[in-house]
């Protein structure tokens, strides 16, 4: 076997190991192999090739530490960037564009999740240009939305407001019943915090909300997975941002009683450890962002340890507790120890 035929069979059966029991299994695992000799993939290969990928969300999903599920993801891609460079009919092609473009939203979330923006942002940007080749305009919006959600992360909130602009824009020529533009919205309403502007905070939230209004299937629970079940988090997020705890704390709260991943969870806890900052209560801090840190531990994202790392500096006044200064130092050790 050649290398081609090698990562085709790597990735079908790496993604099979990878899933839990009780997931459907691909079918014809050989059209993989046989599609290698020709270069060609027919209709059929191509729902295979979209089976697969469903698959690697789920697994990515499900998975403690998502930097495991990043060796699968690049097979696959080198199996869809092979195909990509051979001769295929005009809608195979566009498929294969589409599926290509699903992927590296999902390489750059492995990446964004550790901590990895440089490499994340090239994965959105290239999923971005495959979008547009299959002129999918949710799929496109939804790479952008990702590419703003860098800058947001590190408050670089003027960046990220254009490109979010654009995501919009493509989304209105998108499915209307898809949810992508109401997540966008999320993401604009973080961005307006940041900007420190809330009427327009709360107008973006107000448009979120409007996603409990769709009928059917709103999301595909790969790069669009917004159904509006996360609305009270983003709440209460956006009103820490904003400094205004008295209206985040039961937002949040609120959170707490859903159904949260682990990174959402780490997340809300830190924004109500937040709160105690404010309060100037110390044992409201360390009882939440103690539960952060084993989070941190446990899962070793990087998302989760930059919320602790902009926790960090808001420790500072209530440094002459002695259970915050052990959190402190737990911080500051966990931080290096990443950076080593």
């Amino acid at each position: 076997m050649n290398r081609r035929d090698l990562l085709r069979l790597f990735s079908v059966t790496g993604a099979l190991l990878a899933l839990p029991a009780g997931e459907p299994a691909l079918g014809d695992a050989d059209r993989f192999v046989a599609a290698a000799h020709t270069g060609a993939v027919d209709a059929a290969g191509a729902a295979e090739f979209d089976q697969l990928n469903s698959h690697l969300w789920r697994v990515f999903a499900l998975s403690p530490s998502k930097s495991h599920v990043l060796p699968l993801v690049r097979a696959q891609l080198d199996v869809l960037t092979e195909s990509l460079r051979r001769p295929q009919t005009p809608t195979i092609r566009q498929r294969l564009c589409e599926l290509t473009a699903d992927l590296f939203q999902l390489a750059g979330e492995i990446f964004f999740d550790g901590d990895r923006y440089t490499d994340a942002a090239h994965c959105y940007a290239l999923a971005g240009t495959a979008s547009r080749e299959a002129t999918a305009s949710d799929l496109w919006a939804c790479a952008l939305t990702r590419h703003a959600f860098i800058a947001v992360y590190e408050r670089r909130f003027a960046e990220a407001a254009p490109m979010l602009d654009m995501a919009a824009t493509l989304a209105r020529r998108g499915d209307p019943g898809l949810s992508t533009r109401h997540w966008i919205a999320v993401v604009q309403a973080e961005t307006f915090a940041g900007l420190g502007d809330l009427d327009s905070c709360q107008r973006a939230l107000d448009a979120a909300a409007e996603v409990q209004h769709l009928r059917g299937p709103v999301h595909n629970g790969g790069w669009l997975r917004f159904d509006g079940s996360r609305l009270a988090e983003e709440r209460g997020t956006c009103y820490i941002t904003l400094g205004r705890p008295d209206l985040a704390e039961a937002a949040l709260v609120d959170a707490l009683n859903g159904t949260l991943t682990a990174r959402r969870k780490a997340g809300v806890l830190t924004d109500l450890a937040m709160i105690g900052v404010h309060r100037r209560d110390p044992d409201q801090v360390v009882a939440y962002a103690d539960a952060v840190l084993a989070t941190a531990r446990q899962t070793d994202s990087g998302v989760v340890v930059r919320k602790l790392r902009g926790l960090q500096p808001h420790l500072a006044p209530l440094l002459a507790d002695q259970q915050i200064r052990r959190l402190d130092a737990e911080i500051t050790d966990l931080v290096g120890t990443r950076a080593a």
